[in-house]
């Protein structure tokens, strides 16, 4: 199950935020949408299908809403934060490139 939160804005919309495994490490995306079913449904419609958000654990920070708020497509990723709280100092990246790149190739 993936760690996340929700921000409702004053405007009525959410700002979905969701730590998702990848590869040999983890994700932070962001989600920019009416409610929160549709910011699940832009995700799953996407390739990623188990995806659930259950809770308020980890909501979007402000700055994080600044970003994906900034995107035109209002849905970006970046490396998670690790365990020890130490930041990846990362931009924001356009779904599409995390989408587009090959999954790494174990090597015996």
């Amino acid at each position: 199950m993936a760690a996340g939160g929700f921000c409702k804005l004053p405007n009525g919309t959410v700002v979905v935020a969701l730590n998702l495994p990848y590869d040999s490490a983890a994700v932070r995306v962001l989600v920019h949408a009416q409610n929160r079913a549709r910011a699940l449904t832009r995700l799953r419609n996407l390739g990623l299908r188990a995806i659930y958000l259950r809770g308020n654990a980890a909501p979007p920070t402000p700055d994080e809403i600044t970003a994906v708020l900034h995107h035109p497509d209002g849905l970006i990723w970046r490396t998670a934060p690790a365990d020890n709280g130490v930041m990846v100092n990362e931009l924001w990246h356009p779904i599409r490139t995390l989408l587009r790149r090959p999954p790494a190739i174990p090597q015996p």
